[in-house]
């Protein structure tokens, strides 16, 4: 490196003494780096780098590694060897006495082995290392010198061929079957193909119903035009709050001091339970908490100040004194050790199960462990409140699913009545479940910031603090016991699931009825039990997630066939197709459905995706390459949509049509980016017969529609868009008098007419909803008013090195019977099976021994990015389906593409068994998501993990736990 600075220019090696990082070999403060020198490599010399990471751009390296090897011209005998390492410790590590030893050393199957054991003893690392992944480590340790081997051989050979050099000289074979080891994963651009149903050629040209509009927000969406809530510009006399949060997991508070904190310039107050003036949350809830906390990263209090700068640095003054109590419990099996949980068991039962167990000819059991997943939401929670002159009114702008539900916390919580509260909601930067009953914390706490001291209060989380304290998707661990014939047949399931709920019961009851309510998935099994149970932990409160609990627990589900296919010697497919629903039928809670639509996708899907025909090449291609394995998998989806309850479905929407003509739209829905507000104009447009052109849709408000229910559960554009369609007929209805006295004349004149005529142009729309119960009691009902069907097949291929893996391809077809608007379904369905794929691949929580979350970040945390989409992603939409319940024969697409996510998950699993049975290893093992590349490598068990040290567990404490 050539180093500059006031004194002159010096030279520095990259030697071992910089990467020891002696004083004389470092850069001084006053330097800057002008260039770096990186010189040619001679003939018989070979360079070589390698890395590893959870996913393949925009992750920091898990491991990586640099080598060079020097041979003596015209033989394979050393001459010159380095090898140093990232990602073991706080330094680079140099291999020297590895390379030291191996210096004379014919490079050569003997040379390897003893050059792994070397070198596996100089780089140590210790079990309790920082950044966990120790094992996986250890084991890149000696398969990247391995890949680094293979390489060299494979330059020798094609030096050789171009040299005058003697064939004296053997060099050991490389089998073909081990050259693709040499092959990295190349970033491809995805490309795919979006198939859907064109509309009836006797369809008006204006009626935008089942045409692909375009997202009305999309171009501002993506120049950054779109005001999200943080984008409202500074109100007068503004301040900001920070929170504080907890630092230990269950502990009394014995003091609070923030005497220094308020000392701090531009500290303005601090606020506390005391000075919540009506509710503070819920017994077992609290806003803020009182007397002791339940997890890391619970709400103590809050910091008020001029800027946020002022307040973050005033909530690090705040002094808190904790007496720690027990039990902490932070993992499943921990709460079931000690009978912690949140609600009573939820359990379905059909058949008789005992009875079928005796008549079978194999039992299996198994167990899956299924991680979180973070909501990720691109804009983070935050709240805006503006405390008004008079009144004790407030107005209020969140990011919210439910703005209702933040006013009516808010009411309670100041003990003021509703209607002096107004909540607005313009759009949200993605909510996925998080922004359903969170949001009503957060407004909360700012509303009694607002009312002590008078001002407006705007509360932003930056990512970590909203990764700590909010929660996310449940955690599962699940047993199954099947009983199956040995044709696949399937008599008898007994699957018990257990998730995470952390500290308070926020939505893990719901969540647990609906994971059992959905855990058959596609399957008719007549001797089938499923039980569920929800863990009080030492955590932050789990709640809603897209799919809610469906993602998680019919991963069991499908692992239970796999493992059948497995035992029976059959391929998974042929079981999930000997399995599934083929007639008219009822579920297990006595729901009757047709599962005609299901079949139909499963075969597109087949059909499609070319399914058959690719088995048999992905086949070829592992009996071909060793150190490269492709997997397939095909998986089916019955999804129920919607709330297990009648209420839940209600939706109200209020129309104004102005007297030049211009209609204003209102609706009980909230535009999360999901185009509810695209698709509520398409169906007002229809109704009116006027073009998209004369609408508008300002914002959701508490103020014009009231008592709404939370934009989830797939059902928004259903039950909204009923409301804004009963709404736009009730005017229609009143403008037929006028059209009829003038059919000839425009919209404008039928408008002017109407209002000189002294009729009302303004309607509100109340759409009553689908009825829906269960009685769990009975364990029947109808809790759902209809299904989503699907199917969804991906391969990949993994490098059983390394753990890394590409997606190759993805075909889907999904039931979305008349699709209101294809364009943006289509969205839906890519956007959920990618942050489905997230959480079967790369997403993992990291929760340290004292219950503190690591991964609190886009570095640590990785969701999937661009060059994870699969190489070709195809998406088709099931032509020619009907659904007379629904608007116009739509249906609600925003969660069910979630769980086909799953088919990535299960095309690694198969590629992984692949590699396990060529090695003569037991095909059965843990199923465990996500499956990153740390578990792909340990699970392609070979010679270089056999050969790592391992430590016993009780001798250390881990840097990380699991949880599920």
């Amino acid at each position: 490196m050539s180093l500059s600075s006031t004194e002159g220019t010096r030279q520095i090696p990259l030697s071992k003494h910089f990467l020891a990082g002696l004083a004389s070999a470092d850069l001084k403060p006053e330097e800057i780096l002008e260039s770096v020198s990186i010189p040619h490599s001679r003939k018989w010399e070979f360079v070589s780098a390698f890395r590893q990471a959870q996913c393949q751009q925009n992750a920091l390296a898990d491991m990586n590694a640099a080598m060079r090897v020097l041979l003596k011209e015209g033989s394979d005998t050393i001459e010159d060897l380095s090898i140093a390492y990232g990602g073991v410790g706080a330094a680079t590590i140099s291999a020297q006495k590895s390379c030291q030893q191996l210096l004379g050393r014919r490079w050569d199957e003997l040379m390897l082995v003893e050059a792994c054991r070397l070198l596996l003893d100089e780089v140590s690392l210790p079990g309790w290392a920082p950044g966990g992944k120790v094992e996986f480590k250890r084991t890149l340790v000696v398969s990247f010198f391995f890949k680094f081997y293979l390489e060299v051989l494979q330059e020798l050979k094609k030096l050789v061929k171009l040299s005058s050099v003697s064939g004296s000289c053997r060099y050991p074979e490389i089998s073909d079957r081990f050259l693709s080891a040499l092959e990295d994963f190349p970033v491809a651009v995805p490309q795919g193909v979006q198939m859907y149903q064109s509309v009836d050629s006797h369809q008006p040209l204006q009626d935008p119903v089942g045409r692909p509009i375009m997202h009305l927000s999309g171009l501002k969406h993506a120049t950054g035009e779109a005001i999200f809530c943080d984008d409202i510009p500074m109100v007068d006399k503004e301040l900001f709050m920070a929170l504080v949060t907890s630092t230990r997991a269950h502990a009394k508070i014995i003091s609070v001091d923030f005497s220094e904190a308020l000392e701090l310039p531009g500290v303005v107050d601090v606020v506390t339970a005391e000075d919540i003036p009506g509710t503070n949350g819920a017994e077992d809830d609290k806003l803020l908490a009182v007397d002791k906390v339940l997890c890391v990263g619970q709400i103590i209090c809050a910091v008020v100040a001029g800027s946020d700068v002022q307040a973050k640095r005033a909530i690090e003054k705040i002094k808190i004194t904790y007496q720690d109590q027990e039990p902490v419990i932070f993992t499943i099996q921990d709460a079931i050790k000690h009978n912690s949980f949140l609600c009573p068991e939820k359990k379905l039962e059909q058949g008789n199960i005992e009875e079928a167990f005796e008549k079978v000819d194999q039992i299996v059991e198994g167990e899956v462990h299924v991680g979180g997943q973070e909501h990720f939401y691109m804009e983070t929670q935050r709240v805006l409140v503006i405390p008004k002159t008079e009144d004790k009114e407030l107005d209020i702008y969140v990011s919210t699913q439910d703005p209702a539900h933040v006013q009516k916390t808010v009411s309670s919580t100041l003990n003021i009545p509703i209607n002096r509260i107004t909540c607005h909601v313009k759009r949200v930067g993605g909510g996925f479940g998080g922004k359903v009953g969170r949001p009503a914390v957060f407004g909360a706490i700012a509303a009694v910031g607002a009312i002590k001291t008078g001002h407006p209060i705007r509360l932003v989380l930056d990512r970590e603090d909203d990764m700590l304290i909010t929660g996310g998707r449940h955690p599962l661990f699940g047993k199954y016991k099947v009983g199956f014939m040995n044709n696949g047949r399937i008599k008898a399931l007994d699957i018990e699931c257990f998730i995470n709920g952390g500290c308070t019961l926020d939505h893990s009851e719901q969540v647990t009825e609906f994971l059992i309510l959905k855990l058959e998935n596609a399957y008719k099994i007549r001797n089938l039990r499923l039980r569920g149970r929800a863990c009080l932990t030492n955590l932050p409160s789990n709640t809603a997630f897209r799919g809610f609990g469906f993602p998680q627990g019919t991963l069991v589900t499908e692992s239970c066939i796999t493992a059948v296919a497995a035992k029976c010697g059959l391929l998974p497919e042929k079981v999930r197709e000997k399995n599934m629903y083929r007639t008219v039928d009822k579920t297990i809670y006595k729901q009757a459905f047709s599962p005609e639509t299901l079949i139909r996708c499963w075969n597109e899907c087949l059909g499609k995706s070319s399914f058959h025909s690719r088995r048999m090449q992905v086949a070829e291609f592992n009996k071909q390459n060793y150190w490269k394995k492709r997997g397939i998998a095909m998986i089916p989806m019955k999804f129920s949509v919607g709330f297990a309850a009648t209420s839940y479905h209600q939706a109200a929407a209020l129309v104004h049509i102005y007297t030049d003509g211009s209609v204003l739209v209102t609706h009980g829905g909230n535009e999360l980016g999901q185009g509810i507000h695209t698709k509520m104009l398409q169906v007002a447009s229809r109704e009116l017969k006027i073009p998209m052109s004369y609408m508008h849709i300002c914002e959701t408000s508490t103020a014009t529609v009231p008592n709404t229910i939370a934009t989830a559960a797939s059902v928004g554009s259903d039950v909204n868009g009923r409301a804004v369609q009963i709404a736009c007929q009730i005017l229609l209805k009143r403008l037929e008098p006028i059209i009829k006295k003038n059919p000839e004349g425009t919209w404008e004149d039928w408008i002017e007419a109407a209002f000189e005529q002294r009729i009302s142009l303004s309607a509100t729309g109340y759409f009553r909803g689908y009825k829906a119960f269960v009685d769990w009691e009975k364990g029947e009902g109808d809790p759902f008013p209809y299904y989503v069907y699907g199917a969804a097949c991906s391969e990949v291929e993994i490098d059983c090195l390394t753990g890394a893996y590409k997606k190759v391809r993805t075909d889907i077809v999904m039931d979305a019977c008349c699709s209101l608007n294809p364009a943006i379904d289509i969205g839906q369905i890519e956007g959920a099976f990618i942050q489905g794929m997230g959480l079967y691949t790369t997403e993992e929580l990291k929760y340290s021994p004292e219950g503190v979350l690591y991964s609190r970040g886009p570095d640590e945390y990785k969701i999937p990015t661009i060059t994870d989409v699969p190489e070709e992603f195809n998406v088709s939409l099931l032509p020619s389906s009907q659904s007379p319940l629904t608007i116009y024969s739509s249906k609600g697409l925003g969660e069910s593409g979630m769980f086909l996510g799953s088919s990535v998950f299960f095309a690694i699993t198969d590629a992984v068994a692949a590699a396990r049975r060529e090695r003569d290893i037991a095909e059965d093992f843990t199923v465990k998501s996500p499956a990153t590349p740390e578990w792909v490598r340990m699970a392609c068990a070979d010679r270089f993990t056999e050969m790592i040290p391992r430590d016993d567990p009780k001798t250390f404490t881990p840097w990380s736990i699991p949880i599920a």
